[in-house]
């Protein structure tokens, strides 16, 4: 049986990224509760699984911070406030009871909050799934759509399907320590930086990664939990490549989902909120990063940051309209107990 989340939390957070997991700080520091939720399997977002390995240059005091280590520092500093993470779940489900918040998700996990912040960058994302039979029961053992952590694939047979920055960085970052990797594209050219593209063919030309192209997948090979090997295919016949891990990198699916049926008002498929407050039409909503439209936005990270930060205060004076909240810095007040 699925947990049913009773505890009444300050804030609900709907989207794991990295303005999701800041809003989390944000609302700590004011003394606000959490639960995260998101669609994917790990927190990051985008970060985590599209573009790991990848540097970000613009986020201040980082003249080059790799995604997943902001990813990693972002959980950290937001680990003192105990936020609750619900992953690899969708809301589909919003209403409200006398004031209260009730979103339930996919998996029939229920969740109370006082408020809502959307931080769902482009929306609900999900991987694209090849059309191989049987994908389904592999999931998790033996195919995996992002990687959290290198140390789990040492030692393993591992195929890489894609053709773009992710698939080409994980198999340069994974041929190091996998006992083989197969990156299998259907075009010869990849879609990749062409300095990733360089590495890859030397690295390639080293025999330390294979790459079959231009060939499709067309078949898993194993016990319906592990794997044993990969069938690929192309005009000219196909061929078995042994396996223990897939690793499918076809980027991600991304809808507004549910959120379209929320009456919030929308412009262009984004949220339109106040400026100065982050809250959408609907009272005791908020929206912050990407997923938000108003005049002069930009999509940036470092503005999603600013945003969670006006969205915590905005919240904190609808939960405690009689407190009087007596702004101070972090240096001075340090992170509370």
């Amino acid at each position: 049986m699925q947990p049913q989340y009773t505890d009444i939390k300050d804030v609900a957070i709907i989207g794991a990224g990295p303005v999701g997991l800041f809003a989390v700080f944000q609302c700590g520091m004011l003394g606000l509760s959490c639960t995260v939720i998101d669609s994917l399997e790990e927190i990051g977002g985008q970060c985590t699984a599209l573009y790991p390995e990848k540097p970000i240059y613009d986020i201040p005091a980082y003249p080059e911070v790799m995604a997943a280590n902001l990813i990693k520092n972002l959980e950290a500093q937001a680990a003192p406030f105990n936020p609750i993470y619900i992953l690899n779940n969708k809301i589909v489900s919003l209403s409200n009871d006398n004031g209260l918040w009730i979103l339930k998700t996919d998996k029939n996990i229920t969740i109370h909050a006082k408020k809502i912040i959307i931080a769902a960058g482009g929306g609900a994302f999900g991987p694209n799934r090849p059309p191989l039979a049987g994908i389904d029961s592999y999931e998790g053992a033996s195919v995996f759509y992002m990687v959290r952590n290198k140390a789990d694939f040492k030692d393993r047979n591992i195929v890489i399907a894609g053709g773009g920055d992710s698939a080409v960085d994980w198999a340069i970052a994974l041929s190091d320590i996998a006992k083989s990797v197969h990156l299998v594209h259907r075009r010869d050219k990849f879609r990749a930086s062409p300095d990733s593209v360089r590495r890859l063919n030397d690295l390639a030309k080293e025999g330390f990664i294979t790459i079959d192209t231009p060939y499709q997948l067309k078949e898993l090979i194993g016990d319906g939990t592990t794997l044993k090997a990969i069938r690929i295919s192309n005009k000219e016949g196909e061929k078995d490549i042994q396996a223990d891990i897939l690793l499918p990198f076809y980027g991600l699916s991304m809808e507004l989902g549910p959120i379209k049926e929320w009456c919030l008002d929308l412009y262009d498929s984004y949220i339109v909120v106040n400026p100065t407050t982050l809250m959408t039409n609907v009272s005791g909503i908020y929206a912050i990063g990407d997923i938000v439209s108003y005049d002069n936005k930009l999509k940036l990270i470092l503005t999603g940051f600013s945003e969670a930060a006006m969205a915590a205060h905005s919240i904190y004076r609808e939960i405690y309209p009689d407190k009087e909240l007596h702004f101070e810095y972090s240096t001075t007040k340090g992170i509370p107990a």
